[in-house]
């Protein structure tokens, strides 16, 4: 025999620690018949008796008083590969990339450092601008993470579903239109913002437009949250956005929001994606659920 077996090194080592072949085979579950073929193969392999019998027990050779704490090491090893109750975030030390918008990184992104600070100081995040096309290729990019609105996920790309909303149209609180049930009509005597990052969030709403015949005026078009809210509060224009990031934003601009006026609003579904090659990785579980955890209590999502 050329080669052994993890369930041969497990047969090896219960049988050393037993000193009894029947004793072995109740601990594996096994016939003694079965045992002492194992062990018949387990002499073979090594040269050695392992178990020599002395009266009613048997002793250890030298040989096996040697193998045995270096085959229980290995069996140790070998379960710690699978073993995930062994990660302890205090003690990891890793940097983690998390693709998102810049709201998820300005608005929400402080609680999570917060948590992770606490419970694992050793990791660092390094954050890049989310671009949709990057879904695709998750598993050649240098990213962990990423959260995404989709519908649909490539092969080999695992998720975590956050939750739902549907878009509304954000303006100034003391918007002429604000507090009211709008119509098209009146939505297209202003001006828009549009954001043109982290994925598409108002083209339905120029398809609609196209439908009818109609077509709005973007004044202003911007990548970030952030840049576009303070246009809002200062002029009358309308963005279009997601509800839980309208929400969001009233909170820290002096905005509100309402429902637009369509027969038919696409809802937006949000996942927090990772390629397979990491979907095994403890570290990496236990911080895509750390993130998930903070991402739906900050996003108030439906389910």
């Amino acid at each position: 025999m050329n080669r052994l077996n993890l369930n041969l090194l497990r047969a090896l080592v219960v049988i050393l620690e037993e000193r009894n072949v029947t004793r072995a085979s109740v601990r594996l579950h096994l016939t003694q018949s079965a045992m002492s073929r194992q062990l018949s193969q387990l002499r073979e392999h090594f040269n050695d008796p392992l178990l020599i019998r002395e009266g009613n027990d048997y002793l250890l050779s030298a040989k096996a008083k040697t193998l045995l704490p270096r085959i229980q090491t290995i069996l140790s090893d070998v379960q710690s590969l699978t073993d995930d109750e062994l990660f302890n975030p205090a003690e990891c030390r890793r940097c983690f990339s998390f693709a998102c918008t810049d709201h998820v990184a300005q608005f929400i992104f402080p609680d999570i450092l917060a948590r992770l600070q606490k419970e694992a100081p050793g990791i660092d995040i390094r954050f890049e601008m989310w671009r949709p096309e990057w879904l695709l290729r998750l598993g050649d990019l240098p990213l962990d993470l990423a959260s995404t609105t989709t519908s649909s996920l490539p092969d080999n790309v695992h998720s975590i579903h956050i939750g739902h909303d549907s878009p509304v149209c954000l303006m100034a609180k003391n918007h002429p239109l604000a507090g009211i049930e709008l119509t098209l009509e009146q939505m297209l005597e202003y001006s828009f913002v549009r954001l043109n990052s982290g994925g598409d969030k108002d083209s339905f709403f120029d398809r609609t437009l196209e439908e009818k015949g109609l077509n709005r005026r973007v004044l202003f078009e911007v990548p970030f949250f952030s840049a576009a809210f303070q246009v809002l509060a200062s002029n009358q224009s309308l963005l279009v956005l997601p509800l839980h990031i309208a929400r969001n934003a009233q909170k820290h601009f002096p905005l509100t929001y309402a429902s637009l006026p369509l027969d038919q609003v696409p809802e937006n579904q949000y996942h927090l994606c990772w390629h397979a090659i990491h979907h095994q990785d403890p570290a990496h579980r236990w911080l895509r659920h750390a993130i998930t955890d903070l991402l739906k209590s900050q996003m108030h999502l439906a389910n």
